[in-house]
């Protein structure tokens, strides 16, 4: 939990104090707000502020709050966190994708901004729910994301007030009654060692400015050492300088032996704070049992909590105080050193779990059993719920090693295994988002170190996701970078492919001239190389935009020679198909009868070829192409063939769906 109002006893957590400020809050959902004191219905959900400096128990009272209020907003409680463990905003869009993927709704590729927003307030704009904005910098970060729902809520929580939204009255929070602080510390201490000197334990809690961080912080220091007292503690903390937080804090990390003290300043360069045994060890370069004893310890200390999957977080009211200890004793090197090592093993990690999916006995199989033990997973299954438990982890470390700048081959690297990770456990479709962002971290790369062949790659990859969600312009704008990027490399297999989906781009914006034309220029390269599988599917392509222009003559001539390359190559679906593309174009052009001869050679290659769903739809084919000569009997023996093909329960409406490209 980010700024604890809590205190741990048995393993269960217990809210202290804050009763005041959780009546007030619950008010003022009911309260009415201006628009309904102006006679209209508010078109926005109500939003509640919990202000507050980091270690106040902010998120702890949003959290009490939200639990309060469960059975009140039946549809869930939705939560993102909008500050970087670094102190830096965590931008609106990356926010509104991970309540997408908690939401269920699908996020198209390359989406920017205020299409995820306004798919965020859709999803959100018939449920009754709870969003919790945790550690929000501004009102920019916020007004986005509030549905347009007056039956949802949204909580935000942040440092102080968040101009710009109206009719929001922040809860502003101080230390906590002391009272309530001195509960809290005997949820560590025990009763015993607070009755036998309650005096001791005011002054302590007073030391500690009723701040549940620091309070919390000096319970975890007592729970780790029974034999000393409270009136010790608050003596020691006396001595020290500073705020309350930074004092308890202070005293806590040098109390630390030394490598554990630097296990947990290392931490704090885990991607998204979280860091789990593994890279806990390699942050310190340490063995995993020696990383997995510092963190239970740092568990006990209420330096870190532990969630279910195995992960270790930062609260985020220590990150900065631990940053500062970090530049104070850490030399840059060794700092740098440790991001390489941390980077290095989850480039392993990746490669071992994609490799699991590939067949026993191949290289890649044959490469994990070389592996660690600790960097192998037993099966698919395993690999697939570890890549799904750490995703935002891992896309938060490729954008940490792409903006180090100093690391860029490992940033490759990483990129390179987490690309294919979840190609092979989600395929491309599904991982569609990632990948976008992922191939737009290799652009960054390559744009900097001026690598052209790679940087055409990205361009290539990101042009064909903007194409696939309909962003034509944009695919066109990538691809004419890409060809420039694949020229500058001398890569003739990136210029081609640039060439022939800049084609691709005007043909699906209509422009047929400009389709050809390009598509003519990324088969000329085609033939200078004797690429003949290229050579026949751009043939193929002529004729399509050719056909669309009306110009049927040059279409036909080139679905007969993209029909002579697949027969060239045995490749018997291509040329069943291309012929009947040219069946098709000869039907076009008012010539049934030649369409009928090439239509019926199709139906024959079509069933040398064995493909069913294109025989049958070429029957169809020549079903229609009788009528209109008017032979209405074979046009019914060549639909009953068809309907044959694809069985009983195929009606001839689906078999007509399908397409012949099929």
């Amino acid at each position: 939990m980010t700024d604890q109002a809590v205190a741990a006893t048995g393993g269960v957590r217990n809210f202290y104090g804050r009763q005041r400020e959780l009546k007030a809050l619950r008010a003022d959902i009911e309260r009415t707000g201006l628009d309904t004191l102006a006679g209209h219905k508010a078109p926005r959900a109500r939003v509640l502020l919990i202000a507050g400096r980091p270690g106040s128990g902010r998120t702890a009272l949003a959290e009490e709050l939200v639990a309060h209020l469960a059975t009140a907003y039946p549809d869930g409680v939705f939560r993102a966190r909008l500050t970087e463990p670094g102190g830096g905003p965590v931008p609106t869009a990356r926010a509104a994708q991970g309540l997408l993927r908690d939401l269920g709704v699908a996020e198209p590729p390359g989406a920017g901004e205020e299409e995820l927003t306004a798919l965020v307030r859709e999803a959100l704009a018939d449920r009754r729910v709870v969003l919790v904005l945790d550690d929000s910098v501004d009102a920019e970060q916020v007004d986005p994301l509030i549905p347009d729902n007056p039956d949802a809520l949204v909580v935000a929580v942040a440092k102080g007030p968040l101009t710009g939204i109206t009719d929001v009255r922040p809860c502003t929070l101080g230390g906590l009654d002391p009272k309530s602080a001195i509960e809290m510390l005997t949820g560590y201490t025990g009763s015993v060692r607070v009755t036998v000197d309650p005096q001791a334990a005011e002054s302590l809690v007073e030391e500690c400015g009723g701040q549940p961080g620091a309070v919390v912080l000096a319970g975890g220091w007592l729970a780790a050492h029974p034999k000393a007292s409270v009136a010790d503690l608050a003596k020691r903390l006396r001595a020290l300088s500073g705020d309350p937080l930074s004092r308890a804090f202070q005293l806590v990390h040098e109390s630390l032996a030394q490598p554990a003290a630097r296990i947990l300043r290392y931490l704090t360069l885990a991607p998204l704070g979280r860091a789990d045994a593994h890279t806990a060890s390699a942050l310190a370069g340490c063995s995993v049992s020696a990383a997995t004893n510092a963190l239970a310890g740092f568990v006990t200390l209420e330096l870190v909590t532990e969630g279910a999957d195995g992960q270790y977080a930062l609260p985020g009211h220590l990150v900065p105080l631990l940053r500062e200890q970090l530049e104070e004793r850490d030399r840059p090197a060794e700092v740098q050193l440790a991001r390489a090592r941390m980077l290095e093993r989850t480039v392993r990690l990746l490669q071992s779990c994609r490799a699991v999916t590939e067949p026993e006995g191949s290289a890649a199989r044959k490469k994990l059993a070389g592996l660690p033990r600790a960097l192998r997973f037993p099966n698919a299954p395993a690999a697939a719920a570890w890549l799904e438990s750490r995703r935002p982890v891992l896309l938060a470390s490729a954008r940490l090693a792409v903006a180090d700048g100093e690391l860029d081959t490992l940033a490759r690297r990483l990129v390179a295994a987490l690309v294919r990770a979840e190609t092979a456990h989600r395929g491309a479709e599904a991982a569609a988002p990632e990948l976008y962002g992922l191939h737009a971290l290799v652009l960054d790369v390559a744009e900097r170190r001026g690598l052209h062949r790679e940087r055409a790659a990205a361009l290539l990859n990101l042009a064909d996701l903007d194409a696939r969600t309909g962003r034509t312009e944009d695919a066109l704008t990538r691809y004419r970078a890409a060809l420039d990027a694949g020229r500058a490399a001398n890569d003739p297999y990136a210029t081609g492919r640039a060439m022939e989906s800049v084609g691709g781009s005007y043909q699906e914006l209509g422009d047929w001239q400009r389709a050809g034309d390009w598509y003519g220029r990324a088969l000329a390269q085609r033939l200078a190389r004797d690429e003949r599988a290229d050579q026949a599917r751009l043939y193929g392509r002529l004729g399509a935009v050719q056909t669309y222009a009306g110009r049927y003559g040059e279409a036909l001539r080139n679905w007969r020679a993209a029909a002579a390359g697949y027969r060239r190559l045995a490749d018997l679906p291509g040329y069943a198909r291309a012929l009947s593309e040219a069946a098709r174009v000869q039907e076009y052009a008012g010539r049934p009868e030649e369409s009928l001869r090439t239509c019926e050679e199709a139906v024959e290659w079509a069933r040398r070829a064995q493909d069913v769903r294109l025989q049958a739809a070429l029957q169809l084919r020549l079903a229609d192409t009788l009528d209109r000569l008017g032979d209405p009997a074979a046009a019914r023996l060549h639909r009953s063939a068809a309907e044959r093909l694809l069985g009983s329960e195929a009606s001839a409406c689906e078999i007509r769906s399908a397409s012949v490209e099929d």
